[in-house]
């Protein structure tokens, strides 16, 4: 049986090989390794990798299915008791005085749930001896690395490899949480690292690699890191793919994604139909109609069947394109093929009407899904929220609502955004007063926007108000606003002295400096 994992922190000696890594790597190459020793990584593990998201968007998805039951009896009792035990000051004596009895599922439920408190879910990592898992361990890697504490997760993983543990996963998430924070050094430094722990770093875990980097925004290190690593890893189609997919569809830039596709012909590089649907959604997504029929006419002719992905990109291009009836053909081109309309399908013609202001048409296309049972997505009412007037916008408000899709704070910060950049502050201060009657709390974020535009419209005395008003809620001070009120001009007379919280009145709120 193996040793009790003991957590304790070597991770100078982690850096210190890290950084002799870095030195033997400074071209980003990889060590010469044998490859074939150990079984390749699943492709579905692969995805719960590399599908992890960035704590900046404030998004928490578990790194793999843990089937975790949050609903156990003795879980708020166990929570509780860790949050006491890690705002004190004796948390070792209050961690082995404690009588409570955790297993395993209470021990993975606990860390969820505390996700987002990373010192009482390292207290319930530590709760007891069922710490000798593997599945428990990556999670606090997951966890740990999440809120930047990598040198826990270091020491998480060498007493993992000390117990006779695979850490495979754990690097894998490593790599992924680097990349999040943008540190693409240390990200395939870790993926060097990988021989150390007697790992083979396969052409799975490069594909990781490579998908992650890809996957936070540095999609140019991804290339050169696979372009220079050819000999090692021979350049295929799937590795293409991936940087395909990250200019395409993450960064965006056609100009690269035409660079890369030539480049995949320049190294005899066969496109598949994953490599036809990136690039034909990259061009769709420009407004090119001409290229994105041109690629799914070239696919077709070399045997590739089209998926609903890209008959969804040319459903969007064609009605951006106003070719409605087009548009429509390639609907029902969708349904011979066998497959059936989506949510996704049907946004591509929502999205681009609202986008030009074709509501009448988007509001048919509305009906027709809500008729064919096909259900309304957050990013369908967005849309709307995006074109529509003040009645419409509280009109759909209402309908995401009843649908049960929020609205959220998002929903209403494209609200706001709209009606201020279109200088119509009174219905941005109307829509801020429908927010609270959603039970919605204003986030810093809501209120610098307001601020800002508030400012830009020369309502002075409302953005003052708002100001003060975010200040009190425990938002940051902010120069850049500080010197927006800069623009104000001086005021005589009672109006200019009224007190700003008049300003917040309907009377106050038609009233505009000019």
């Amino acid at each position: 049986m193996a040793a009790p994992l003991r957590l304790h922190c070597y991770y100078s000696y982690f850096s210190s090989r890290l950084h002799g890594i870095a030195r033997r790597n400074s071209q980003l190459t990889v060590p010469l390794i044998g490859i074939g020793s150990w079984s390749k990584f699943s492709s579905e593990a692969l995805h719960q990798t590399v599908s992890l998201h960035s704590r900046s968007q404030n998004q928490y998805h578990a790194p793999f299915d843990f089937n975790f039951n949050l609903d156990d009896p003795s879980l708020p009792e166990f929570l509780e008791l860790l949050k006491k035990v890690a705002h004190s000051s004796f948390q070792a004596e209050g961690l082995h005085s404690s009588s409570f009895q955790a297993n395993r599922d209470l021990i993975c439920s606990a860390i969820w749930a505390l996700r987002e408190e990373w010192k009482p879910a390292l207290l319930a990592f530590k709760w007891n001896c069922h710490l000798n898992d593997e599945k428990v361990c990556n999670l606090m890697v997951w966890v740990s690395a999440t809120h930047g504490k990598f040198s826990t997760a270091w020491c998480i993983i060498r007493d993992m490899h000390h117990s006779s543990l695979s850490t495979r996963q754990a690097m894998l998430i490593m790599i992924d949480r680097y990349a999040s924070v943008n540190n693409t050094v240390k990200a395939i430094q870790t993926f060097n690292f990988m021989d150390t722990f007697r790992l083979t770093p396969d052409q799975e875990a490069f594909h990781a690699l490579l998908a992650a980097l890809c996957k936070y925004g540095n999609v140019e290190e991804a290339q050169e890191f696979m372009l220079l690593n050819k000999k090692l890893f021979p350049l295929e189609t799937r590795s293409f793919n991936i940087i395909l997919n990250g200019w395409c569809n993450i960064t965006r830039d056609v100009y690269e994604a035409k660079r890369v596709w030539r480049e995949m012909s320049k190294y005899c590089i066969t496109p598949d139909g994953t490599s036809y649907s990136h690039m034909i959604s990259c061009f769709s997504k420009e407004g090119n109609l001409f290229d994105s029929l041109r690629l799914y006419d070239q696919m077709k002719k070399r045997g590739w069947t089209p998926g609903i992905e890209i008959y969804n990109s040319l459903v969007y291009v064609l009605t951006r394109a106003n070719c409605l009836k087009e548009a429509l053909r390639t609907i029902d081109k969708l349904k011979e093929q066998g497959l059936q309309p989506d949510s996704s399908t049907l946004n591509a013609m929502i999205l681009p009407l609202c986008e030009t202001g074709k509501l009448a048409e988007a509001r048919v296309v509305f009906s027709t899904m809500v008729e064919e049972n096909v259900c309304p997505t957050t990013e369908t009412y967005h849309a709307f929220f995006e074109g529509t007037d003040y009645q419409g916008s509280l009109e759909f408000l209402s309908r995401m609502k009843d649908s049960g899709l929020g609205p959220n704070k998002d929903s209403f910060l494209i609200i706001l955004t709209k009606f201020l950049k279109m200088k119509q502050p009174v219905n941005a201060v109307k829509i801020w007063t429908e927010m609270k009657a959603y039970d919605l709390v204003p986030s810093c974020v809501h209120y610098k926007v307001m601020v800002e535009e508030l400012v830009n419209c020369r309502w002075f005395i409302k953005a003052r108000y708002f100001y003060e008003e975010m200040i009190s809620n425990g938002c940051s001070a902010d120069p850049k606003l500080n010197k927006l009120f800069q623009k104000e001009v001086p005021v005589h007379g009672d109006k200019g002295k009224q007190n700003v919280k008049n300003a917040i009145s309907n009377k106050s709120a038609k009233y505009c400096i000019k």
